[in-house]
């Protein structure tokens, strides 16, 4: 009896660290599997659709798949495991902190000889030695840690008040659009916004507020259409896909010809056409394309499917939630993860605009895919200290 005691005072100073609640249940399995497996073939597809692009640039086929392993994945995997375990209301200490470094970081992709980008890509990018990673990828889940927050301190009626709370929101999300938009780097910024307005709304903000931010946002999206013509470009392709076919139309031309191509069961892993120097992107935003080539209609639905399984139970989670914090949060990192898949193969089938938004866990980016892993590591934590 007094062996268990001391084993047992021993476990619970271990755990003080990570958890407020030693009573907690088992986590989501189902979340657990799903994202297992959307890494899993996020990976597979991957080492499919970059190896003619990894082999001609860097004579690897393999090149592309090293670094999402080494610098994406496997850090991602080892921090989800220990952020799974750290009590989820632990970061609310901290949030405040992780937003300012973050905000930081931000300005510090404008400096030279830290800031850097590759091609023609956004100046996203902090290069330090053989180390880079893209702090708007960062922003996404620092900055929804801090919303959640803020938003969780206010009852319904401070969250309602437009100088307490309105305000505020509006200009610490303008800070971040105005940085975002000076790298510029639009995909980001819109998932940024849509993941701000869902949890600002969940967190008991009126219609008349939301209605008004959407207005806002629509405004912005104009005038940074109209400053870059790329951007209008994009839209007038998507409106007219027949209209430049070799130029602006170019990118969603070969991804629905890549699609239709792959009929119900695709032309085989590893055969696809459109990587061999047709479509652009292949191992960014049009990955989704490659893999409806090569695997097919019914790998496709299941690859969505996994999606729609991270949503249903991430929402899930979010209602079960033991405060209104988690509750936030939840719906936060199930919104940015739902969002970002919808509007990349929605761009894929021709449903929406290009906007340069990756598919989340599959596409190549290593800073991506490891703060994907670790805002689902937080979320799993969630997951263990629901009620009911």
């Amino acid at each position: 009896m007094k062996r268990k005691n001391i084993l047992g005072k021993i476990k619970r100073l271990i755990n003080y660290p990570f958890s407020y609640n030693t009573y907690e249940h088992r986590p989501d399995y189902i979340l657990i599997i799903a994202l297992g497996l959307i890494c899993f073939f996020g990976l597979l597809m991957l080492s499919s659709a970059s190896s003619v692009q990894a082999f001609q640039k860097f004579n690897d086929s393999y090149y592309f798949l090293k670094h999402q392993l080494l610098r994406g994945f496997l850090p991602g995997l080892i921090i989800f495991f220990i952020v799974s375990r750290i009590d989820f209301r632990r970061w609310r200490k901290y949030a405040f902190y992780l937003l300012v470094a973050t905000v930081v970081m931000l300005i510090l992709v404008f400096i030279p000889g830290l800031g850097t980008s590759y091609g023609k890509a956004a100046q996203s990018w902090i290069k330090l030695g053989f180390l880079s990673f893209q702090p708007a990828e960062i922003v996404k889940l620092t900055f929804l840690i801090y919303l959640a927050t803020w938003l969780a301190k206010r009852n319904e009626k401070e969250i309602g008040d437009f100088e307490y709370s309105f305000l505020p929101f509006l200009f610490l999300l303008a800070v971040i659009i105005f940085l975002i938009l000076a790298q510029p780097d639009l995909g980001t910024l819109l998932v940024i916004i849509a993941m701000a307005f869902i949890t600002y709304f969940v967190a008991g903000a009126p219609w008349k507020h939301i209605i008004g931010l959407i207005f806002g946002a629509l405004l912005v999206l104009f005038i940074v259409v109209q400053i870059a013509p790329y951007r209008l470009a994009r839209l007038t392709s998507f409106l007219n896909p027949t209209l430049d076919p070799q130029g602006t139309s170019y990118q969603i031309n070969q991804a629905k010809l890549a699609i239709g191509t792959g009929g119900l069961f695709g032309l085989g892993m590893g055969k696809s056409r459109q990587k061999f120097n047709y479509l652009p992107e292949v191992s960014g935003d049009s990955i989704f394309a490659v893999i409806a080539e090569e695997m097919g209609f019914i790998f496709s639905l299941l690859i969505l499917s996994l999606f729609l399984i991270i949503m249903v139970r991430g929402f899930k989670i979010a209602r079960a939630s033991p405060d209104n914090f988690g509750k936030v949060l939840a719906v936060g990192i199930t919104s940015w993860f739902s969002f970002q898949a919808f509007v990349n193969i929605a761009a894929m089938v021709g449903l929406l605009p290009l906007t340069g938004i990756p598919l989340p866990f599959i596409s190549y980016g290593g800073t991506a895919l490891t703060v994907s892993l670790v805002a689902s590591g937080i979320l799993v934590n969630i997951s263990k200290q629901t009620k009911g």
